[in-house]
């Protein structure tokens, strides 16, 4: 059904008010913290790039920082692992296509960040907390890879999906173990999956605000975390913004990465 010229232009309108609410405070972000004396002028006045030099000099911001690698690194990690499992189980165990089982895997991990950060909470203090095991760094950890496993995770069975299991069926035949026929057939044909889906998923462990109902009493504190804190402190203010925008211009490029590795694994 082809669209009238009105319902062309309606949709065109559609689609730049979208990219407008989500773009144009993502700029106004940019452009503060740029600018020394936060006016929402145009063009901004007080154009200044000391403001990034006070947040590199920050001992809060660098211990946030080095906090949110460790926990990125670690959450995709862990994403990383399980992902690689679950293709090894697609391939081994042959439930690839049947939905149920991927409904059921990737349910609780799919659920509202709020709702499963509860329940991580509540199970966490619930089962590890009277041996000894207090929140810190490794539950920040476990929050986020909750999250970004489900990322791995789809990005391999989409991999897997188009390129169905057609190989692994002959390599079988001639008469390799599931070991062997991961190793040299389904590995190389999800390597680039598994990369895109580790560099989304490190951009996805900087969100704090999916997994901060069960990390805000870790004690730790991430960029983000650092951020709320800061957010209605005037002398903070500029800096906030700083860090604000440096998180914004750092996640394009794992995103960018990803896109293009997808691109790629598409292509072939």
């Amino acid at each position: 059904m082809r669209l009238s010229r009105l319902s062309r232009w309606l949709l065109w309108l559609a689609l730049a008010a979208g990219l407008a609410v989500i773009y144009v405070p993502l700029l106004v972000v940019l452009l503060n913290s740029v600018n020394a004396d936060r006016t929402f002028g145009w063009p901004p006045s007080g154009l200044t790039l000391r403001w990034w030099g006070a947040a590199w000099a920050s001992s809060g911001v660098r211990e946030a920082l080095w906090t949110s690698v460790r926990a990125g690194l670690g959450a995709t990690a862990i994403a990383l692992v399980l992902g690689t499992m679950a293709a090894f189980a697609v391939q081994r165990y042959r439930f690839f296509g049947r939905d149920a089982v991927s409904l059921v895997i990737i349910l609780p991990i799919a659920l509202p960040g709020i709702v499963t950060g509860i329940a991580l909470n509540n199970a966490f203090r619930t089962v590890l907390e009277p041996f000894g095991v207090g929140l810190g760094l490794f539950t920040v950890v476990v929050g986020h890879a909750t999250f970004c496993v489900v990322t791995v995770y789809n990005n391999v069975l989409a991999r897997l999906r188009r390129t169905g299991m057609s190989l692994e069926e002959a390599s079988a035949d001639l008469g390799a173990g599931p070991f062997t026929t991961f190793r040299l057939v389904t590995f190389p044909m999800i390597r680039s999956a598994l990369l895109a889906g580790g560099l989304l998923a490190f951009a996805l462990s900087f969100d704090e605000i999916i997994v901060t109902t069960f990390t805000a009493g870790a004690g730790v504190r991430t960029l983000p975390i650092w951020i709320f804190e800061n957010l209605f402190r005037p002398n903070q203010a500029p800096v906030v913004n700083v860090v604000a925008a440096a998180l914004i211009v750092a996640s394009v490029v794992p995103v960018y990465l990803a896109q293009r590795l997808s691109s790629d694994v598409g292509a072939h």
